[in-house]
């Protein structure tokens, strides 16, 4: 007769087994929220054709989004801390995409409402891209800043990850900015879905 192994033995084996797929999991879970997405191509100018309407008296930021991208969440977040740290410097706008062929309510979320509950934030819906094209952004959570003669002075995220809400590099060097200070870089990484399409990751 042979040797019975111990049910201890495949008890542990399971276990490992179990705690390998756990670490690969959050592994990947991880390099997703930690990939940012494609930077926009923004122009150094304001450009024409825009029909969004730059402030004259103060700077303007411009906040890209998809209606339907969870990361953006934490995004509108920061936002939201920001303009409490700068209420009367800003004049923000959240342009959110609507692609062709989509129903009258599908921009209807709770990031869309969020961003209405912004107070001094006009939120501008950006039929089939149309803006997001003309300012080189393709990334949710983009966020441009420029001053009042129509010069950029800012292109990027203000999120660590997706999703995460918190202190971090893009957010500080935008708030810097705003402030009238010095950042050391004019531009951070975006991580969000893509702006393009009728749904977004989660």
């Amino acid at each position: 007769m042979g040797v019975r192994e111990s049910p201890s033995k495949w008890l542990w084996a399971a276990l490992l087994a179990w705690l390998v797929l756990i670490a690969a999991s959050v592994n990947l879970l991880w390099k997703y929220k930690s990939t940012p997405g494609a930077p926009a191509r923004a122009p150094v100018e304001w450009p024409e054709g825009t029909r969004i309407v730059r402030a004259a008296d103060r700077l303007t930021l411009l906040f890209f989004a998809h209606p339907r991208c969870t990361c953006t969440r934490a995004s509108l977040d920061e936002l939201a801390s920001l303009l409490t740290q700068h209420p009367r410097r800003l004049s923000a706008r959240v342009v959110f995409v609507r692609p062709g062929g989509v129903g009258e309510h599908w921009i209807e979320s709770d990031t869309y409402a969020m961003a209405g509950s912004l107070e001094g934030v006009q939120r501008i819906v950006d039929q089939e891209g149309a803006e997001a094209r003309r300012f080189g952004v393709v990334t949710s959570g983009t966020a441009l800043l420029y001053d009042a003669r129509g010069h950029l002075l800012f292109n990027g995220g203000i999120t660590g990850a997706r999703g995460h809400v918190g202190d971090n590099l893009g957010r500080a060097r935008l708030s810097a900015l705003v402030g009238g200070g010095l950042a050391d870089r004019r531009e951070s990484p975006v991580f969000g879905c893509e702006l393009e399409g009728r749904g977004a990751a989660p």
